[in-house]
């Protein structure tokens, strides 16, 4: 019976013990056995098992008896990371509520309030959790206040649990069974169903997450997305529990997956109806969501040239699995051609590179983080560039605009102003600030551009590591964008050449030629390094010559023959400067990209 349905999320901020509480909730539902081998069960990738964190939203279907019914519980696990706030933007649109995990010795945090807000704009009921309540450092009536501020929610309505000891979970689960509506589908219309998720299997091709929410989904049915007509025929239906598990159908109100046997997984769109052939004119679409928007950009290339077709191989792999990864081929004169990456934010794009490397065995090379412009041109034409090569003679330019973000930052009070001082020097506008108890909202809009490279490492070395951060962007605004060119002996080198605001321009590119002094290799001529806008030189340094000592063979006699030598090397030195050419190989660059 769909009544007996609960489909929830669980929902937390990174590092507050959300898995660790899915693998209790799955030992009292008896789906494993409790033994240090099940731990993090629902991280299945070996770089969310080391590194601690989730990375994909992972579903689970388990029965639970609670007062003479069993009911049927649907969970699924997000990340708690922002750069992977898409999954879980995936994850509450396949729930009618949600299990929001906060850890009592850290108290509400940034992406805490972002869950919680972005399930209150869906009208998804939230069953609030204080965990780690057996840790000696933790202080429940603190965090009980928080959440009873931001939930607003009596104390009895809030489950303490232990999701080490175990202590109180089974609290949670009938919680979530009171308190969280069943599904409001009906199993006697025509199929709806939305595709939340998928990933490619060797032998059934590409599998698509669904929530079922009107009629049912059998095995060897024909298929249609809504998105653009594709259809199939289903190989299987099943539930996840948490292994792939195989049914003779999936009702409405169910979350399972269905095998579709397509080769090409982009064929499924996040977000698009699913229903049968027969009733794909005459039902009614469900609202999906907004496909994630790419915030930073890495230009990738691969060490060895010839791997250059196992690298484009992996991307579309990896594409397969994680929909916010988008890339296209783009070519650089010092190393070859590679491809330009949009990721969600800096971890996302660490963990993308890892899993090259660690799945793939590539060996690859990532160019600095680098945002998107708007550029107008003075005949009205708009277009994006996010390369210093399409930036077009500043004569024809109407206006730059940059992306700009609306950061969270919730922080002690003790914190309050080196915060805003930290906003402040990254050219950020303060909006509001809000108290909670001892802790602070800080609401401050910033370029992007000031926030992908070490602003967050900064955050955390200020406020002893208690502050916490997230954020959205919130469109583009005017700046002065200039590009800045890298001479090396005179001659402008493209692949160097970077965007910057004018008034951090001088400060980057006098950074930028410092380092190159340090690891170009000398010459036997003395070489100007020099960044520039336009025709102004902006920063200088000089890499010197090696230095022959041509007056070695000299054993005594009269000076100016020393002074002769000496007046030839100079000369020679002068014509070697002047025609000389300084090449770069591509171990110059990897150095220089892995400062």
């Amino acid at each position: 019976m769909i009544a007996h349905i609960r489909n929830f999320a669980i929902i937390a901020h990174i590092d507050h013990g959300k898995t660790t509480l899915t693998d209790r909730i799955l030992e009292l539902a008896g789906v494993i056995e409790r033994d240090s081998s099940h731990q993090r069960v629902m991280d299945s990738n070996p770089i969310e098992q080391e590194r601690g964190i989730t990375i994909k939203l992972a579903p689970v279907n388990f029965p639970y008896p609670l007062a003479g019914q069993t009911y049927q519980l649907n969970l699924i696990d997000t990340p708690g990371h922002v750069d992977f706030g898409y999954e879980v933007s995936r994850s509450l649109a396949a729930c009618e509520g949600v299990m929001l995990v906060v850890d009592a010795s850290q108290g509400v945090q940034a992406q805490t309030l972002t869950n919680y807000h972005q399930a209150q704009e869906l009208g998804l009921k939230v069953v609030p959790v204080i965990n780690k309540i057996d840790l000696p450092s933790a202080d429940v009536e603190r965090t009980m206040l928080e959440v009873m501020d931001l939930c607003q929610v009596k104390d009895s309505e809030i489950v303490c649990v232990s999701a080490k000891t175990g202590q109180n979970v089974d609290q949670v689960l009938t919680a979530v069974i009171e308190r969280i509506p069943a599904p409001s589908g009906d199993i006697n219309l025509s199929l709806r169903a939305l595709l939340i998720s998928s990933y490619v299997d060797s032998h059934q091709g590409a599998i698509g997450l669904v929530k079922v929410v009107d009629g049912e989904i059998f095995a060897k049915q024909r298929l249609v997305f809504c998105a653009d007509g594709s259809w199939f025929g289903s190989q299987s239906v099943g539930l996840f529990k948490p292994a792939m598990t195989v049914c003779d159908k999936l009702k409405a109100g169910q979350v399972g997956y269905v095998a579709t046997g397509l080769k090409d997984a982009r064929l499924l769109k996040m977000g698009d109806t699913l229903t049968t052939f027969a009733d794909r004119e005459k039902i009614v679409r469900l609202p999906g969501y907004l496909e994630p928007i790419p915030m930073v950009y890495l230009e990738v290339y691969p060490i060895d040239a010839t791997q250059l077709g196992l690298l484009s191989d992996s991307l579309y792999k990896l594409s397969l699995a994680d929909a916010a990864l988008q890339y296209t081929g783009t070519h650089s004169k010092a190393l070859g051609n590679g491809f330009r990456i949009g990721f969600l934010g800096i971890l996302h794009a660490e963990v993308a590179l890892e899993r090259l490397q660690r799945e793939f065995d590539l060996d690859v090379i990532a160019t600095p983080p680098s945002v998107t412009y708007l550029v107008k041109n003075k005949k009205g034409q708009q277009e994006l560039i996010s390369s210093p090569n399409q930036l077009a003679d500043p004569s024809l330019i109407e206006w730059i605009k940059e992306p700009m973000v609306m950061a969270q930052i919730y922080t002690p009070e003790q914190y309050l102003n080196a915060c805003l001082k930290l906003c402040r020097d990254r050219r950020g506008q303060l909006k509001s600030t809000q108290s909670f108890g001892s802790q602070m909202l800080i609401l401050s809009q910033l370029p992007l551009a000031e926030l992908i490279t070490d602003f967050h490492d900064t955050l955390k070395s200020l406020t002893s590591g208690y502050a916490s951060m997230t954020y959205k962007k919130v469109g583009f605004e005017v700046a002065d964008v200039v590009r800045v060119d890298i001479l090396l002996n005179l001659e402008q080198i493209d692949a160097l050449s970077f965007l910057a605001v004018r008034a951090q321009a001088e400060y980057r590119g006098r950074r930028f030629v410092e380092k190159l002094k340090e690891i170009l290799p000398r010459q036997q001529f003395t070489v100007p390094i020099q960044a520039s806008i336009g025709g102004k030189v902006i920063a200088r340094e000089t890499l010197q010559s090696f230095r022959k000592d041509v007056t070695a063979k000299l054993y005594g006699g009269d000076v100016t023959r020393r002074k002769k030598l000496l007046a030839k090397q100079i000369k020679g030195k002068k014509r070697m400067k002047q025609f000389g050419k300084l090449q770069l190989d591509q171990d110059v660059f990897i150095q220089l990209l892995k400062q």
